[in-house]
């Protein structure tokens, strides 16, 4: 294989039309935190993607012993801490028994000493509907809008729907489509998880997937998801597969297009993430919403790539400073 394309800032550098909306978008963003426990009748804010926290526990991330001298650097040590969110994408917390299947499995690395040393959102589908950052913030800041003014907000949102409806259409986005609805009613712990976007490893730049191990897909089929995952842990380990791929050359392994998916690029195992059974903590809501996954507070050679990349970084900060302060003053 040839050497790894070097990072460049470059890739995630906006446009003044994409800095604008993005300053609207955390407007937007920042006003449906505030409302958010009126949106999802809970009584803490929530955040305004991910909304629905099923279970936070801790983990170990064990270092495969026979990983690349390049990958080795970066993990020095045989294992360390984690935290792990699991999570479902719905912007607005439902009480349904069976949720949209669109999960997230976010991790949180920490050193020896408790110190943070990356976070990776993951999510159970491995693209993105939209390449334009601009399509994408005014798609994004009219579903918070519809959720927050409801019926009035109904027509700006089918527009901004029929202008990012194109970038859906690959053959890529339609593949995965086809196979997450053939997995729609698996059990949340036995599906793969894939950062989407990409991210620095140093200098070079890598896509994430997690592919769990010996889950049985029909666990937990007829009882509520966060109900299933306890049950899980009460008697089950759970082990999964952590590998990278390089970026080469942009033409395979797209950087700003997401809609697609990398080539010519081999998956290659660094480690396994592991919890034990028994693991889960009690529930507790508003402590798990003051929990932050931003991959921007990652050390530097950890953090995430591209322009759609570089909006969650904003999108992040505004949604947890929000949390933040109406949370502590609803339960401080």
């Amino acid at each position: 294989m040839p050497d790894p394309l070097k990072y460049n800032k470059k890739f995630d550098e906006l446009n003044e039309e994409e800095k604008t909306l993005l300053e609207i978008n955390k407007k937007s963003i920042a006003d449906f935190v505030e409302q958010s426990s009126s949106i999802s009748d809970v009584n803490y804010a929530t955040r305004n993607a991910h909304a629905k926290t099923y279970s936070v526990l801790k983990g170990k991330f064990v270092i495969n012993p026979d990983i690349p001298g390049e990958v080795k650097q970066f993990f020095d040590r045989e294992k360390f801490d984690i935290v792990i969110r699991f999570s479902n994408a719905h912007l607005k917390i439902k009480n349904s028994k069976k949720d949209i299947p669109a999960y997230g499995f976010s991790v949180k690395i920490n050193d020896e000493n408790g110190s943070l040393i990356a976070n990776y959102p993951l999510v159970n589908f491995p693209l993105f509907p939209v390449n334009s950052v601009s399509t994408f913030l005014k798609l994004f800041t009219s579903v918070n809008n519809f959720f927050m003014k409801k019926w009035s907000q109904l027509f700006p949102l089918i527009t901004q729907i029929f202008k990012a409806a194109p970038s859906v259409f690959t053959l890529s986005f339609l593949k995965n489509i086809v196979k997450l609805l053939s997995k729609k009613n698996d059990f949340i712990l036995s599906f793969d998880y894939y950062s989407v976007g990409a991210y620095r490893l140093g200098e070079n730049m890598i896509k994430i997937k997690l592919s769990p191990k010996c889950v049985d897909k029909h666990f937990g089929k007829k009882i509520k998801t966060r109900e299933a995952i306890e049950n899980y842990f009460k008697s089950n380990d759970f082990s999964a597969d952590i590998l990278i791929q390089f970026c080469y050359d942009v033409k395979d392994q797209p950087i700003n297009k997401l809609n697609v998916e990398w080539k010519n690029s081999p998956f290659i195992k660094i480690g396994e993430v592991k919890i034990e059974k028994g693991s889960l903590p009690e529930p507790r809501n508003c402590e798990n919403e003051l929990l932050s996954f931003n991959p921007f507070e990652s050390k530097s050679i950890f953090q995430p790539v591209g322009k759609i990349q570089k909006l969650r970084d904003e999108a992040y900060k505004v949604s947890f400073q929000t949390r933040k302060k109406i949370n502590k003053l609803l339960h401080g």
